[in-house]
């Protein structure tokens, strides 16, 4: 069987197109279409599903995708550890991670990184959704909250701080907030995340912990929306750590109920397997984790 045309099928269903793999083996598309087309005729199988919007794979396709992979990520694994042998680190990896941590705090330690192994390139997606690490074909993942995925290997890495904080032309115009009973009258500015189903925020001081009933004038998943609407005064509310400390040391943002924190949330870095991880993988996470932990913020 023809091994580029069985890895031109395996990238197809993992980026859902053959312009996405093609661009990942550096090959052209019609490359890609010729590939799939010579694999199909040789197995005398449809392998994929193709519409104006996506291609994915038959029941066929997808049986013969469940079987590769593992071999390709093996082979990769072999290959990669033969280059270590010399010293060197490169190859490519694709890293999945929230927004806020991901453009603040991991873009530039992956960019410090790239400075160390010049042969290591980089492909980082930030996004508040959930990621399928398998499905998707991401070597790792930072996320929020322990992954419920059988799939995945998950390493805590620590907890994400969140405080109350509030621009000081909100506070000279609204008044201050010195009590929990003040913070509970106001709207604030949250994300989906911080908030439970009952609508209330988890704060503790020490350890007493408190629910407090809160009400909302914006409540989005996108932690740079959180921010900008403070800095603009449109109303306090829990932010991470991590996104405000510049506006806290200039001034532009005021801690309130210094005294509380909301409930940190632990952070996970997540990927599919160690049975085959790759050299370059290995390299990356031992990399990361020390220098995220001594992010403040980052506990």
């Amino acid at each position: 069987m023809d091994f580029r045309a069985l890895r031109a099928f395996v990238r197809t269903v993992e980026r859902g197109s053959m312009t996405g793999a093609a661009r990942d083996l550096a090959i052209s598309q019609p490359a890609v279409t010729k590939h799939l087309r010579n694999l199909e005729h040789a197995l005398n199988a449809r392998l994929l599903e193709r519409t104006s919007r996506a291609i994915r794979p038959t029941a066929s396709g997808l049986r013969l995708y469940e079987a590769s992979r593992g071999a390709f990520a093996a082979l990769e694994a072999a290959m990669e550890d033969v280059k270590s042998d010399t010293g060197r680190i490169e190859g490519a990896v694709r890293i999945f991670a929230p927004s806020c941590i991901g453009s603040q705090n991991l873009c530039p330690i992956l960019m410090a990184f790239q400075e160390e192994h010049p042969g290591v390139a980089v492909d980082l997606i930030l996004d508040e959704r959930q990621v399928d690490l398998v499905y998707e074909n991401f070597d790792l993942a930072l996320c929020y909250g322990r992954p419920a995925s059988q799939d995945t290997i998950a390493r805590r890495v620590g907890s994400i701080s969140r405080i109350l904080v509030a621009a000081p032309h909100y506070l000279e115009r609204c008044g201050p907030i010195e009590t929990l009973e003040k913070l509970s009258e106001r709207e604030l500015v949250t994300t989906l995340a911080v908030l439970s189903q009952q609508h209330s925020l988890a704060l503790l001081r020490g350890s007493e912990a408190v629910d407090l009933p809160v009400r909302s004038c914006l409540r989005t998943n996108n932690a740079q929306v959180v921010r900008a609407s403070l800095l603009a005064g449109r109303a306090p509310g829990p932010v991470q750590t991590i996104l405000v400390r510049d506006d806290l040391e200039a001034g532009r943002l005021l801690r309130i109920l210094p005294d509380y924190v909301v409930r940190p949330t632990e952070l996970f870095l997540t990927y599919p397997s160690s049975r085959f991880m790759r050299p370059l993988v290995r390299a990356v996470i031992d990399y990361l984790v020390p220098r995220l932990l001594a992010t403040e913020g980052i506990d």
